[in-house]
C-alpha cells in the first residue's frame, strides 16, 4: 500500500484508528512498568501534530478568519462567559475537596488552543478561524484564570498556581510549530522538498493524532489508575461538561448566525479543554495538592475518547438546512476537510 493509499485509507477510518490507539495505549500504560517514562514525549509529539495542523492551513486565510468578529466574539463568550457558569454548577460536586476542586477549575476553565483544530478540521469545521483565534485564547486565559480561580476557590488557592508553564507552552505549542509552518508554506513555492514535505505531512495527519493519543494515554493511565478511588467523582463531571457544551455551542452558533464550518468550531471550540497545557500548572503544586495532576490527566482521557465520538456526531448536528440554497455541503456529499 503506498502512502497516498495508506493516508485515504486511514482518513476514512479515523475513528477505528483513534479506538485501536486508545486500547492500546491503555493496554501499554497499564502493563508495561517504564510506561510512565513517556510523559516527557507528550510537548514534541503535540508541537509535531499542531505543525501538520498549521502546515494545512492556508495562511493566506488567515487574516480573513481573525476578521471574522462574529464569531471570534461567540468563541469569547461561550468559552470565558458560558463556560465559567457551568463550571461553577458541575465544581460544586467536589467544592469540599482542595486538590479534586482546583484540577476540575483548572481543566474546565482554560479553552483548548492546540489539538481542538485538528479535531475540528476532521469534524469538517472551520480550523483556520480556530487556528486564527488560538493566540487570543491563550492570552484571554491567562489573564482570566486567576480571576476565577479567585471567584470560585479563593485567594488562597490563587497563590498557589504559577503562570509560567502557560508562557512555555505558548512558545513550544503555538509560536514555534507556527513559525515552522510559516516557513515551509513559503518555501513550497519554489522548493520541491518543501512541497514533498507538505504532501507527506499532511499524509501523516491521521497517525499523528493516533500517536498522540497513544503518548499521552500511555505515560498516564497507570497514575490515573492507581488514583481511581480518588478520582472517580470527577469523571461523571467531565462527562457531563462534554454533553452540556454540545448544545449550548450550537444554541450560540444558532445566535451567531455562523455558518455551518464556524458553528462546528464554536461547538468544538467550547466544549474541547486545555488539559495539556494546564498540566504543568498542576505539576507545580504543593505536596499536599499531588492529586491535582491526576485529576487534570482524568479529564484528558475522557476528553479525547469523547472528541473520537464528536468528530463523527458534531457534522450530524450540525449541518446545512438546505445545501441548495446555503452553499454548504452535508457530511454524507464530502468527506471531513483536512485541518
Amino acid at each position: 500500500m503506498n502512502l497516498p493509499t495508506a493516508a485515504a485509507w486511514a482518513e476514512r477510518h479515523q475513528v477505528a484508528v483513534y479506538l485501536v490507539a486508545i486500547a492500546a495505549a491503555v493496554l501499554v500504560g497499564w502493563t508495561a512498568p517504564g510506561a510512565p517514562s513517556l510523559a516527557p514525549a507528550i510537548t514534541p509529539v503535540l508541537g509535531l501534530l499542531l505543525f501538520a495542523t498549521f502546515l494545512a492551513v492556508p495562511f493566506a486565510a488567515l487574516g480573513r478568519a481573525f476578521a471574522d468578529l462574529r464569531f471570534l466574539t461567540a468563541l469569547l463568550v461561550v468559552n470565558f462567559a458560558v463556560v465559567p457558569i457551568v463550571v461553577l454548577g458541575l465544581s460544586r460536586a467536589v467544592a469540599g475537596h482542595e486538590a479534586l476542586l482546583l484540577g476540575v477549575l483548572l481543566v474546565l476553565l482554560a479553552p483548548c488552543v492546540d489539538y481542538v483544530i485538528v479535531f475540528t478540521g476532521l469534524a469538517g469545521g472551520a480550523a483556520d478561524r480556530l487556528l486564527a483565534a488560538a493566540p487570543l485564547l491563550m492570552l484571554a486565559q491567562m489573564l482570566l484564570l486567576p480571576v476565577y480561580l479567585l471567584l470560585l476557590a479563593g485567594p488562597q488557592t490563587v497563590a498557589l498556581v504559577e503562570t509560567g508553564p502557560f508562557v512555555e507552552a505558548f512558545v513550544l505549542l503555538i509560536l514555534l510549530p507556527l513559525a515552522a509552518a510559516t516557513l515551509v508554506q513559503r518555501a513550497a513555492s519554489r522548493s520541491a522538498a518543501a512541497r514533498r514535505l507538505e504532501s507527506a505531512t499532511a499524509a501523516a495527519m491521521v497517525p499523528l493524532m493516533a500517536l498522540t493519543l497513544f503518548t499521552v494515554i500511555t505515560s498516564q493511565v497507570r497514575g490515573v489508575g492507581e488514583q481511581l478511588a480518588d478520582l472517580a467523582v470527577v469523571v461523571p463531571l467531565y462527562a457531563g461538561f462534554l454533553v452540556l457544551m454540545v448544545p449550548i455551542g450550537m444554541v450560540a452558533a444558532r445566535l451567531a448566525r455562523l455558518d455551518v464550518p464556524a458553528s462546528r468550531a464554536l461547538v468544538l471550540g467550547g466544549a474541547t479543554r486545555n488539559s495539556l497545557v494546564v498540566l504543568p500548572l498542576a505539576l507545580a503544586l504543593p505536596e499536599r495538592l499531588a492529586l491535582t495532576p491526576f485529576v487534570v490527566v482524568t479529564q484528558t482521557l475522557v476528553e479525547l475518547v469523547g472528541m473520537v465520538v464528536l468528530v463523527r456526531l458534531v457534522p450530524a448536528l450540525v449541518r446545512a438546512r438546505d445545501p441548495r440554497h446555503s452553499g454548504e455541503s452535508t457530511p454524507s456529499d464530502r468527506k471531513a476537510p483536512r485541518p
